[in-house]
Formats: C-alpha cells, sequence, structure tokens
C-alpha cells in the first residue's frame, strides 16, 4: 500500500512538474502576443497614414488582456490535466510491477515462516533429547543458531515487503566475523579452502544478523571461486570512523562483466571451473549445511551479492570490488563505527 501510495504522489509530483513548464510557456507566449499588439496600438500606428489596400481593426487594450489571460489559464488546466493523466498512464505498469513484488515477498515470507517455526520446534526438541556430553549437541545447537537466523532474514524480507523502516543496531566485529568464519568453515574444508581473519576489536553499526549475512555471502563467494588449497582471508582495519573490511581470495578474476555490475541481481560473468562469479547467495547461516555439497557444484542465481550492496547502503556503508585480476578478486565492505554514529 505504501509503495501505490508513492506512485501517487509520482504521478501527482510529474503532473504538477509538466503544468508547471506549460504553463511557463503560455505564460511567455501570451506575454509576447500581448506585447506585439500593444506596440501595433501605439499612437504613432493608430494615427500613421494608412497604407494602400490594408484593413485596420482597433481593440479596446482590456478586452485584449482579458482574452489573453482566459485563454493562457484554460491553456494550463488543460496542459496540467493531460500531464496528470500522461504521467498516471506511465506509472501504472511500475505500480503494477511493485504491486506484484510486494505480494510475492510477502506471501513467500509468510509461508516460510510457518515451515521455519515447526524446524525451530524440532531442533528444540532434539536439543532436549541429546545428553550434555553427547558430542553431537555442539552440532544441534550450531542448526538451532543457523534455524534462529533464517527466521530473522525471513522477517526481514517481509518488513522490506511491507516498508518498514530497516533494524537498527550495533554488534561487535570481532564476534561476528568469527561467527561468519564458523559458518563457512565446513564449506571452506570441503573445497581444500582455508579462512583466515583479523578483526578490530570495535563496534560497527549494524546488527549483527546484517553483518554476518553480509559476510557470509562475501566469504561464500570467495571461497567459491578461490583454487583448492588456496586460503581466503578476511581482514579489517580501522580508518577514521569506519571499518574496512576486506575479503580476499586467490581466483582467476572477474571476467565476462563489467566488476562493478556484480551487485546486480542476477548478474553473472563468464564460467571459472564450472562456476559463475557475482553471484554468491550465501546468507547467515549458509554453512550449516553446505558441506553436504561441498564436493560438486551448486546452482546460483545472482542475488547473494546484490543483497550484500542493499544490507550496506541500507545502514550507511558502501560494498565494492577493491582488485581483481589474474592473481584474485578483493571485495571490500566499509562500514560505519556505532561510537562514531553516536557522536554525529
Amino acid at each position: 500500500m505504501e509503495t501505490q501510495a508513492e506512485f501517487r504522489r509520482s504521478s501527482r509530483a510529474i503532473g504538477w512538474q509538466v503544468a508547471a513548464v506549460c504553463a511557463a510557456l503560455v505564460l511567455l507566449g501570451a506575454g509576447l502576443a500581448l506585447a506585439y499588439m500593444f506596440w501595433q496600438t501605439r499612437p504613432a500606428e493608430v494615427n500613421g497614414p494608412p497604407e494602400p489596400g490594408s484593413v485596420r481593426v482597433f481593440l479596446d487594450p482590456a478586452d485584449l488582456v482579458l482574452g489573453g489571460v482566459v485563454v493562457g489559464l484554460g491553456a494550463i488546466v488543460c496542459a496540467g490535466a493531460a500531464a496528470w493523466l500522461i504521467a498516471r498512464r506511465a506509472v501504472r505498469p511500475l505500480e503494477e510491477a511493485a504491486r506484484i513484488q510486494e505480494r510475492f515477498v510477502a506471501d513467500a515470507s509468510h509461508e516460510l515462516r510457518t515451515p521455519l517455526a515447526v524446524l525451530n520446534a524440532r531442533l528444540q526438541q532434539l536439543a532436549l533429547r541429546t545428553p550434555a556430553d553427547d558430542p553431537r549437541r555442539e552440532i544441534v545447537g550450531a542448526l538451532r543458531e543457523d534455524a534462529g537466523i533464517m527466521s530473522g532474514i525471513v522477517d526481514d524480507m517481509l518488513a522490506a515487503a511491507t516498508g518498514t523502516a530497516p533494524q537498527r543496531g550495533s554488534c561487535a566485529l570481532t564476534e561476528v566475523m568469527a561467527a561468519a568464519v564458523a559458518d563457512m568453515t565446513l564449506l571452506a574444508e570441503g573445497r581444500g579452502v582455508r579462512i583466515s581473519t583479523s578483526p578490530v576489536t570495535r563496534e560497527v553499526a549494524l546488527p549483527a544478523a546484517d553483518l554476518r549475512r553480509c559476510l557470509v555471502a562475501l566469504i561464500d563467494n570467495a571461497i567459491d571461486h578461490a583454487p583448492s588449497g588456496s586460503t581466503v582471508s578476511v581482514t579489517a582495519v580501522a580508518e577514521r570512523a569506519t571499518a574496512r573490511i576486506a575479503v580476499a581470495d586467490h581466483g582467476s578474476g572477474i571476467t565476462g562483466i563489467d566488476p562493478s555490475r556484480v551487485f546486480d541481481r542476477f548478474a553473472h560473468g563468464s564460467p571459472v571451473g564450472g562456476e559463475r562469479l557475482g553471484d554468491g547467495l550465501g546468507g547467515a547461516g549458509a554453512g550449516a549445511g553446505a558441506g553436504a555439497g561441498a564436493g560438486g557444484s551448486r546452482t546460483r542465481f545472482g542475488i547473494g551479492l546484490a543483497l550484500v550492496a542493499e544490507l550496506a547502503e541500507r545502514h550507511g556503508g558502501t560494498v565494492r570490488v577493491a582488485r581483481t585480476g589474474p592473481d584474485g578478486t578483493v571485495f571490500e565492505l566499509v562500514l560505519p563505527f556505532a561510537d562514531e554514529g553516536a557522536d554525529r
């Protein structure tokens, strides 16, 4: 509903802008016409000798002004109405597309909440039936955490579909980096890749779940293109009021697409070793079951990096390809520190 109201406001704004331009043109034309008529009614022109065969028509200047005002106002009203109708017709397909998108996201989010709630309940039962000394209890706990994160992602989707303002918060960068690496360790081991980290002991201005989703997606993409036996590094440095987090791999670089476009939805680069770049789907908690297919190729759809860009922008940060080439690619995530944001 909010998006539809926004489209209606946009169409009205376009209508008013076009009407204002038309009004300016009408007033300019009317002013020039009246100026010419008044110039023709000068005493020198009126009292001068008539040319042979010419016909003179004398008009009252007051009548000319009144006629010009009426014609001008009528033209402005007609132009405004036409502009509003044209704007409405122009934005109607966009309004319909946005409405369909909102309905899909809302329906998908709502339908996913029920099975996730059931999954959470079953994992809770499993945790209660797992003895404290059972080595599998740690895995059950990780699964419960991953299911909770998935529920948070679905809630975020539903909030985005309804136009709810993003949730604000802060988190410790060191802890979230460690959690993201733990999520992806199983997948990395299955591909013969190591993950190294170098955190900064500061808090950044976004919720832990959102930062974890960003890091997991970037690490997932790096693992996907890192050769076996190499290391994916996740390094954070403090730079003035921001944390600059670099995720680097030693793959063959971005090919077949401009590096700036890897953050577009459904963007793909050229195949590299059976995979495509710029399509990481990793979300927070993705590592829980990733190892099952770690040895083979995964189906990708070019959404993960787009979500990273949206999350970073939502919280006042940015993400970019800092460097890419035959020796690897470095993605750079820049986020404001929480304490700096409080001072501003």
